[in-house]
């Protein structure tokens, strides 16, 4: 395996508030890393200043080996995932996928047909002539994970990528991104569901207040800490340990 990314002391602030303090680690080619904290822990922050969507910060951003600063080239080999994507919604599903395949340098045939055939593996190929503004959450989110991984990326980021998506398909894409680590491909995931989490990564991060807490294998999470989930080893670090009571006082109310 070969390193795809490092991050060397990076800060960075909005304002007075510092998000990332001195943030270390690196990534090989192949690994599934679970990127785990708390709402403004920073991990949209991190996924953002690595795309380069974020320039303003501190310390060094190095993708395939190469310093970030001022590149472009990179991205063509990287994908992104958001929690909810900015589309242009009078397109229909049809002209969005040859839009961001012309993006890529995807001829619009080789685009649109296997985009039709991953849509067809989410159960929406139906709707490729349809507006995307007729789309539902779960159907628009699926367009999204199609459409970021549409040009083949060597690194897919994912930040919070299953929102709205049912049951069978949030299955479908477990297994999808098994496929993927199988093929070489690397997976920066981010996400609050840390079943999903715990079961599909190699390799954890949390961050807490703008710093990586834990690094390591989920077995070696596991061998270093008296829990026995995820769950319980996020909230022991996190310090939260409020849950049962406040969804008593929550229950007391709905009551009431």
């Amino acid at each position: 395996m070969s390193e795809v990314l490092r991050l060397e002391h990076v800060s960075k602030s909005f304002g007075t508030k510092e998000v990332l303090k001195d943030i270390n680690f690196s990534v090989n080619s192949g690994e599934i890393i679970g990127y785990i904290g708390s709402n403004g822990a920073g991990k949209s922050t991190t996924i953002k200043l690595i795309l380069g969507l974020i320039d303003d910060y501190q310390g060094n951003v190095l993708v395939f080996g190469e310093n970030i600063k001022g590149q472009y080239e990179y991205k063509r080999r990287i994908g992104y995932v958001p929690e909810a994507s900015d589309m242009y919604d009078n397109l229909t599903a049809y002209e969005y996928l040859s839009f961001i395949g012309m993006l890529y340098g995807i001829k619009e045939e080789k685009s649109v047909a296997k985009g039709r055939e991953m849509m067809g593996v989410f159960g929406i190929d139906e709707a490729i002539y349809g507006r995307i503004h007729t789309f539902s959450k779960g159907m628009r989110q699926k367009l999204s994970i199609i459409t970021g991984m549409l040009h083949n990326p060597d690194i897919l980021f994912l930040d919070e990528p299953l929102g709205g998506i049912d049951a069978n398909s949030v299955l479908v894409f477990k297994e999808i991104m098994k496929n993927l680590k199988e093929e070489g491909k690397t997976i920066f995931y981010s996400s609050h569901i840390l079943e999903v989490v715990e079961k599909l990564s190699d390799r954890i991060l949390l961050i807490n207040e703008g710093k990586i807490v834990i690094d390591g294998t989920m077995a070696d999470v596991m061998s270093k800490q008296s829990d026995t989930s995820l769950e319980s080893i996020f909230n022991d670090v996190t310090g939260f340990h409020d849950h049962e009571a406040l969804a008593r006082k929550f229950t007391d109310a709905f009551m009431n």
